[in-house]
């Protein structure tokens, strides 16, 4: 069960960077998992640039780009922060944010 008021950690990579022999937005994830996190989402951009203000687009002739992926979590704050310390162990090139969010809803959908 979460409070009404959590926190969304909001990871920016790259879809070809790596971590462990994985792609790093997986790895991420099941770090996230494995830390008993209440939640996570993958989601792979379009186009986006960052600190390299390099331009990072999917176009039909370029589709092996290095498309931006963000990784969103969310949980209690606390969970959040303890957290961060996996998160920037592990990004090389990157941002991530972290905001207060209102949650609405939290349901598994099984009949218990």
């Amino acid at each position: 069960m979460l409070a009404e008021e959590g926190h969304l950690l909001r990871i920016f990579i790259g879809e070809t960077d790596k971590h462990e022999g994985k792609p790093l937005y997986e790895w991420l994830l099941q770090e996230a998992k494995k830390s008993g996190l209440a939640g996570g989402t993958v989601l792979r951009g379009i186009a986006g640039f960052g600190a390299s203000s390099r331009i990072h687009t999917a176009k039909l002739l370029d589709l092996s780009t290095d498309l931006p992926i963000i990784v969103e979590i969310i949980d209690e704050l606390t969970k959040i922060e303890a957290f961060l310390p996996v998160v920037d162990s592990a990004i090389k090139d990157g941002m991530a944010t972290v905001e207060k969010v209102h949650i609405r809803l939290y349901r598994s959908g099984k009949n218990d």
